[in-house]
């Protein structure tokens, strides 16, 4: 009997030490830390990467990306990652100051959005007024507040942008590591993509005139319209960013423009409050509704919604059913 326990005690301390070099022989083959700042960027990151690598999002679902601010202890993982995946353009601008500090100190920050051509900002829909009303709101110093400048950041509203951000993405994967799968599977996700953006031609393809105009929470839908024919017409929030409070003038002059155009649709944003767009739904009469799409942040899976491919195809679904 003393003999058989130390066997078994001889055996377990032989399994310890090969688990122990087991452990660094994976050492050796230490996966890659790629961190994404949105849920949006961190889900096609992932369809890249597989297994591969270790993925970090940093915005959980449903925050805005235009008002996030990281922890301390994203602010370090921004740091030490290998590769941080962001959009940029100012999209997060919270992290602004952790990124400099980041590429100061040597660290690898990737803005997609910069490299898939990007359009400048809307012009925001003023001119409907003339009168004496419009003169005024025109001399209002509120409204220079809501002025915007330079590319609007909302790429990824464009699934053909997103395939050329997926490709560059696996570029930069590739110089940190030759070996890694990053190509084939890149290549396997564009293929989807481009699926994704047929069916939302075909789902669209049947919508009138009228249907294409859109008045949305905010300027985010800008490439989505250049992508699927679709008119802006005007926004709740003026500017790019959610951050912005609109006068009483400018929610009235908004209402008449949703009057001259007969648009009954209000497209909010699942990141942010519907108060604004039902107050000026409200002042539109009971026939005016209120539809939130997914923009800055993917869903649920519980709805399908928990990948980008799925929060798109569900927002064409709710597009089509709002005009039907």
């Amino acid at each position: 009997d003393v003999y058989k326990r130390q066997v078994v005690a001889l055996a377990a301390v032989l399994a310890l030490v090969g688990a122990a070099c087991g452990t660094d022989d994976d050492a050796g083959e230490e996966k890659l830390t790629v961190v994404a700042t949105t849920t949006i960027w961190g889900d096609v990151v992932q369809q890249i990467v597989g297994d591969e690598a270790n993925v970090e999002v940093l915005m959980p679902v449903g925050a805005d990306p235009h008002a996030y601010e990281a922890s301390s202890q994203q602010a370090a993982a921004i740091q030490e990652a290998d590769l941080v995946v962001a959009n940029g353009l100012g999209l997060e601008e919270g992290l602004h100051d952790l990124f400099e500090a980041a590429s100061e100190d040597g660290g690898n920050v990737f803005e997609v959005a910069p490299l898939v051509n990007p359009l400048p900002f809307a012009e925001d829909h003023d001119e409907h007024d003339e009168d004496a009303d419009h003169d005024e709101h025109d001399e209002d110093a509120d409204h220079d507040e809501h002025a915007h400048d330079g590319d609007d950041p909302h790429v990824w509203m464009d699934p053909d942008r997103v395939a050329l951000a997926a490709a560059l993405i696996a570029d930069e994967l590739l110089e940190l590591d030759s070996d890694g799968p990053w190509r084939d599977r890149a290549n396997d996700y564009i293929s989807r993509l481009v699926g994704l953006d047929e069916e939302l031609a075909k789902d669209f393809g049947a919508l009138s005139a009228d249907g294409r105009k859109m008045v949305t929470s905010h300027h985010s839908f800008g490439y989505f319209a250049e992508r699927y024919n679709f008119e802006v017409i005007g926004v709740v929030i003026p500017g790019g960013s959610t951050l912005g409070d609109p006068s009483s003038q400018e929610l009235a002059d908004l209402v008449h423009e949703m009057e001259e155009a007969n648009a009954r649709t209000i497209y909010t944003e699942t990141t942010e409050t519907t108060e604004l767009a039902d107050a000026v739904a409200a002042e539109l009469g009971d026939d005016v509704s209120v539809v939130e799409l997914y923009t800055g942040s993917i869903g649920e899976a519980s709805n399908g919604t928990a990948t980008y491919i799925g929060m798109m195809r569900e927002n064409g679904v709710r597009i089509v059913e709002a005009n039907s």
